[in-house]
């Protein structure tokens, strides 16, 4: 006998201005069901597709709900035309969070033809495809009916056979490109030179760290301890999210001839407040953003190539919502710069970024050569508020002292649900190509 066991996560739907921890929906018990529903709909290419929770993951995306919030970001950076800027821009990572935001900004605020490229699951016998690549879909979309150049290239950007096929298309369409944003974010990387493969990790260093954080799955604040990175754990990390690879990206294109003179390179990076410190940036991440440090002034003294690290706000990403501690934090940040009138998701920080920054009169650098768009969220008066609620949230004062309902809107967001104008209970289709592909 064929045994089957299914755990279903429970959608984690709400009605509009109910705080998550305060609604529960009931969830599918019947087993029987479920399967029988997935076996119906297994083949095909149309469905109607709800959000399915599993942990810090939505294992679920929406293709039209992901249209509507690409369309959302375009809208921000086309009301922030800037005419000096980049126009052949290659993006390293370019699908979700940020990496995906710093090609919309240059695109339809500076006009800038993009090729994109990221490692996305398209939609395969009938299942959604992730939200990155009906990200990515809905982009190249976009920008060719506004009359720019947008390719994807989809597969492992730490290859070097990636790295090959990005140099060709960019000899055979553009010749150079005279910006490369990198945000690449992997739990792991093989490298390309030994064929060893590395895993990442977040711990602290040296000692245990324990502090107060936010199931999301359960809506309840708890308490966390993490045990301290051991072996070859830093190591480890620093070879996944360090500066190695950007160099060799650097490297490989300014050796093709396809960096142009005096092209820029942004590499991004989070420091956030003390509370965070013990499991980030003293952590083994910490290290790992220190190495990207180091490769931006080695790639700016070897090549024709300003290297900067942006470090940005924190913001409800994919990334984000895996570290202990920080989607509790994040959703007291967005009550405070709310109320503040100083809040940003990651288009208006790309935006700043690039038109105020990079491509604007003053970089703002910090005493580490960093460019620094995180400074309203580290506003004293921003910390000092958040610090203050602190110790006071508890599973019955989340809803009140910080705004979860957002965070929570925010992550579904990303995967292309809660979006407004969208109907969420009519069949879609699935299977989408990407229109540089065809």
């Amino acid at each position: 006998m064929l045994s089957i066991r299914i755990r279903l996560a429970e959608p984690l739907l709400k009605p509009e201005g109910i705080c998550p921890a305060n609604y529960r929906l009931p969830g599918v018990k019947t087993t029987v069901f479920y399967v029988v529903y997935l076996l119906k709909h297994s083949l095909r290419k149309s469905m109607i597709i709800k959000p399915r929770i599993r942990g810090f993951v939505c294992i679920t995306a929406h293709p039209k709900g992901c249209a509507a919030k690409v369309r959302q970001e375009i809208e921000v950076a086309q009301a922030a035309k800037k005419e000096n800027g980049p126009k052949k821009v290659l993006v390293l990572g370019s699908s979700t969070g940020y990496g995906l935001s710093s090609r919309i900004t240059t695109a339809f605020s500076h006009d800038a033809a993009t090729i994109g490229v990221f490692f996305e699951r398209p939609s395969m016998k009938g299942k959604p495809a992730s939200a990155g690549w009906y990200n990515s879909v809905a982009f190249e979309q976009a920008a060719h009916k506004a009359g720019l150049y947008a390719k994807s290239i989809n597969g492992d950007a730490f290859s070097n056979e990636i790295k090959a096929q990005t140099i060709e298309t960019i000899k055979a369409d553009l010749g150079q490109v005279d910006l490369v944003v990198y945000s690449l974010a992997s739990p792991r990387r093989t490298d390309p030179k030994t064929g060893q493969t590395y895993k990442s990790v977040l711990k602290p260093i040296g000692e245990s760290f324990t502090n107060r954080t936010l199931d999301t799955d359960k809506d309840l604040v708890t308490e966390v301890t993490i045990e301290p990175a051991e072996g070859d754990d830093v190591a480890h990390t620093v070879n996944v999210m360090g500066g190695q690879d950007w160099e060799l990206w650097i490297d490989a294109l300014d050796e093709a001839g396809v960096l142009a003179p005096s092209a820029i390179s942004l590499a991004y990076s989070y420091i956030g407040p003390e509370i965070t410190w013990p499991v980030y940036t003293n952590g083994t991440i910490g290290q790992a953003k220190k190495d990207v440090e180091r490769a931006a002034a080695a790639i700016t003294k070897k090549h024709d190539c300003a290297a900067y690290v942006a470090v940005n706000k924190a913001v409800v990403t994919q990334a984000s919502s895996a570290i202990p501690v920080v989607p509790l934090y994040i959703s007291i940040l967005i009550k405070v710069m709310k109320n503040k009138g100083t809040h940003e998701d990651c288009i208006e920080q790309m935006v700043r970024l690039f038109n105020e920054r990079v491509y604007g009169d003053d970089l703002q650098l910090d005493s580490a050569g960093r460019i620094r768009v995180d400074d309203w969220e580290m506003d004293s008066d921003v910390q000092h508020a958040v610090a203050d609620i602190w110790p006071d949230i508890t599973s019955e004062t989340l809803c009140a002292l910080s705004d979860y309902a957002g965070y929570q809107k925010n992550f579904l967001n990303l995967f292309g649900f809660e979006l407004p104008g969208v109907d969420y209970d009519e069949d879609v289709e699935v299977e989408l190509d990407l229109p540089s592909a065809g």
